[in-house]
């Protein structure tokens, strides 16, 4: 109770300007709860045993068994392979890149209002700390002797600006490992696309013909 009873009395200090501030707060929370949801659902996702074993099977060219592990789980790799074989009679390689492209959009998204309110907060923060610096010597007109009630207020000025620094700080070190999880997110993609390229001409120089199987998935469906 004491320190909600301290934020509250500090909330007040600040000015209405404080409410856009929390206003900011308040959407950078719900972004980043909903990121960190998304990044852990993401990661129970991920079978690398599953993985492996459809890469064993592309290279042997087992395509039946690599397509039933990616029908079979959540993996958003494998299901990158079956998109792949499934378009493998024209390109497997455009199909992969083309879903691969949506599973990157999916790990950026609302980042930008993380990065926004970065700027933002702070320089909310210091439209409040200048609001308030120009009502507190504007009592100098009115009592030139009441200095501690000017510097008051010049200290209750400055408290926007500390919670929007704090806000921006707040969300610069989650902003910044999302951003280096899509980007291992991205690199993860990209090598997994050329080793499933690589399997599949291995493959294809013993033999196996994925394009006749990508074929007959089509006639199946």
């Amino acid at each position: 109770m004491l320190v909600a009873n301290v934020v509250l009395k500090t909330f007040e200090h600040g000015g209405w300007i404080m409410w856009p501030v929390a206003a900011t707060f308040f959407l950078a929370l719900c972004v980043l709860l909903e990121r960190t949801y998304w990044w852990i659902s993401l990661k129970r996702s991920i079978r690398p045993d599953a993985q492996e074993q459809a890469r064993e099977a592309l290279g042997t060219g087992n395509f039946g068994v690599a397509w039933q592990l990616g029908q079979q789980m959540q993996d958003p790799f494998l299901h990158n392979l079956n998109e792949g074989i499934s378009h493998a009679h024209t390109s497997m390689l455009a199909a992969m890149h083309l879903h691969a492209t949506k599973w990157i959009e999916r790990s950026e998204a609302r980042m930008w209002v993380l990065g926004t309110i970065i700027t933002l907060a702070p320089l909310l923060g210091l439209l409040g700390t200048v609001v308030g610096l120009m009502g507190s010597f504007a009592k100098l007109g009115d009592d030139a002797l009441q200095v501690s009630s000017i510097t008051g207020g010049i200290g209750e000025a400055l408290i926007a600006t500390s919670w929007g620094l704090a806000i921006a700080i707040g969300c610069l070190l989650p902003y910044n490992f999302f951003r280096k999880r899509v980007s291992a997110f991205r690199g993860a993609f990209e090598n997994w696309i050329n080793h499933a390229e690589l399997l599949v001409q291995s493959a294809k120089a013993h033999g196996h013909d994925i394009e006749a199987y990508a074929v007959e998935r089509h006639l199946k469906r």
